[in-house]
């Protein structure tokens, strides 16, 4: 059953808010420009340089492709250069010629693990750079492509594998739903840039897993640790509990994240005339309204804080940029997809939230952690080296929920 979706959603579509949107967006270009290194891009600080001896990361490199190639559909000038310059890169010092795959970085001397989600974002950029006309994209999506076929999906899993060392033994004996979810995203921009809807389908076997199966069970809290056989590891980490990509317990953010994925991945297999569950859009309400009502202001502070246990207790404070520029995009997806006036509420809410508190206009781009009051801090995430997230938010309000950001943009630019 083909759903109705809100060609008009309130401020979503104001020419005032869109100039808005816009001119944060060419902000963060600004600043993000100046994480162009010899062999890829690198990690910026808080006032928008590069380290000493800064080496060109795998993870921002991808991103800032990804990023660069949907400015230059948007018409930014100079940006395709840095497009090309990040699939050069990804092509060049950050890939595996011996074995295949990506480091993490280039001038990498240790053994290194190549992990899923690393792969899924080079996927990410070789798609949306593909769409933006690099030259050298198509080659660089054949080869991500290939590797996650190869080496990463497990078609009796329905999911990726985690990780492998660099030669591609034994594989990582967890499973993870942070790599899986950006997966996720990959596959969509993979049917985008490639016509094939197979990747739908892959997407929506993860998704079934992890939120349709596990999340479901557990509130609309997503499950983010796994054994090999998908058995729930609540107390994984639970010594480490801060970790950026495996912290203890539930993340918020990510159940947030997970409400929009599933509802681009419900209008994209609707354009593609495929079915589309109708526990897709149940499962983004119940996922979003989890995330609020458990994690928006728990400690009397504004703000989603990083991390719950399972008693939904804080248990990492602070509040992330990334937590709150996917609040935003979820919002404004459910607002565009339901038409529901609580969504705009929380639309609003979560920006000016970000306007008093993230928005660095003295040094620049969003401060990435704020403390348990809401002052910039940097001991989970010092600097600012992601640009991702922020420039998604700014982009995702203006788009319909399918195809994909960069199809989408191409679109937009052919017509205009």
């Amino acid at each position: 059953m083909k759903h109705d979706h809100h060609p008009f959603a309130s401020e979503l579509d104001a020419p005032v808010h869109a100039t808005w949107l816009a001119n944060e967006g060419l902000r963060l270009l600004a600043f993000a420009k100046a994480a162009k290194l010899p062999e890829g891009f690198g990690d910026l600080d808080a006032v928008g340089c590069l380290a000493p001896g800064a080496v060109a990361q795998t993870l921002t490199t991808a991103r800032m492709t990804h990023c660069f190639a949907l400015a230059h559909l948007q018409g930014i000038p100079g940006c395709l250069a840095l497009a090309e310059h990040g699939v050069a890169a990804l092509r060049g010092a950050l890939h595996d010629s011996t074995h295949g795959g990506w480091y993490a970085c280039a001038k990498q001397t240790a053994e290194g693990v190549k992990t899923a989600y690393l792969h899924a974002f080079v996927a990410l950029a070789a798609s949306s750079a593909t769409l933006a006309g690099v030259a050298a994209a198509p080659a660089l999506l054949a080869d991500a492509v290939q590797v996650l076929e190869q080496r990463f999906w497990c078609e009796q899993e329905g999911a990726l594998l985690e990780s492998f060392s660099r030669t591609w033994g034994q594989p990582e004996g967890y499973r993870g739903a942070n790599s899986n979810m950006h997966a996720t995203e990959a596959f969509l921009a993979l049917a985008d840039a490639t016509g094939d809807t197979s990747w739908l389908q892959r997407a929506l076997r993860i998704a079934e897993r992890i939120i349709g199966s596990h999340a479901a069970a557990h509130g609309y809290r997503v499950v983010e640790h796994f054994d090999a056989a998908w058995q729930p590891l609540p107390h994984y980490n639970a010594e480490r509990p801060a970790d950026l990509f495996r912290p203890y317990g539930t993340t918020p953010g990510h159940a947030l994240e997970w409400a929009r994925l599933l509802l681009h991945l419900e209008a994209s297999l609707q354009l593609a005339g495929l079915a589309a569950p109708e526990w897709l859009l149940a499962g983004a309400r119940s996922l979003f309204a989890s995330a609020c009502e458990l994690a928006w202001a728990v400690d009397g502070e504004p703000g989603f804080v990083y991390t719950l246990d399972w008693d939904n207790r804080p248990v990492v404070r602070q509040r992330l940029h990334w937590v709150h520029a996917e609040a935003c995009a979820a919002a404004a997806a459910l607002l565009r997809r339901t038409g529901d006036a609580q969504y705009q509420q929380w639309y609003q809410r979560v920006w000016r939230f970000i306007d008093r508190c993230f928005i660095d206009r003295a040094a620049g781009s969003w401060h990435h952690e704020l403390d348990e009051h809401n002052r910039p801090a940097g001991t989970l995430w010092p600097g600012k080296p992601d640009l991702y997230h922020a420039y998604q938010a700014v982009l995702l309000p203006q788009l319909p929920l399918a195809p994909g950001l960069a199809r989408s943009l191409s679109a937009y630019v052919t017509k205009r």
